[in-house]
């Protein structure tokens, strides 16, 4: 786990880096996403409510586009995906705690399961490991964001 700008930020995950979102293969095809610690301080820091678009499970997301909604006194907004792929799971924790997304952004604040259309060829356009903690960085920098 890195700390970039007072933000906690594991180097193991591949991320949407200017969606502020994050994909974690988690064994068989499957990769679980979530919200990083930018975008909980972005929100404002206290979710009301998550809300995973549980009418579409079964159905493919692309990537960039919204999977969710996060719901706080500051913000209404979605949650995009980081891939594309067929929307499996959602995490049923958010409904009772919405503020684990805050919380625990990497465990038990995961968003959503999803089967990737095309893992292979989407994970190149996202960044990963010290190249994409660096490039987290940059971003970070340039919008003025820190978790402090």
């Amino acid at each position: 786990m890195s700390n970039i700008r007072g933000c906690n930020l594991p180097d193991d995950l591949f991320y949407l880096v200017e969606k502020h979102v994050w994909a974690k293969p988690i064994g068989n095809g499957v990769i679980r996403v979530g919200m990083t610690s930018v975008a909980g301080k972005l929100s404002g820091g206290k979710l009301a409510a998550v809300t995973v678009k549980t009418k579409n499970l079964g159905t493919e997301v692309k990537q960039g586009k919204s999977l969710a909604t996060i719901e706080s006194s500051k913000f209404v907004g979605p949650v995009p995906t980081p891939v594309s792929g067929v929307l499996l799971r959602a995490n049923e924790k958010l409904a009772d705690n919405p503020n684990i997304v805050i919380a625990d952004p990497y465990g038990e604040g995961w968003i959503a399961e999803i089967q990737p259309t095309d893992w292979e060829g989407e994970k190149s356009t996202l960044a990963t490991g010290q190249a994409g903690l660096a490039a987290y960085q940059v971003k970070m920098e340039a919008d003025g964001v820190s978790c402090n």
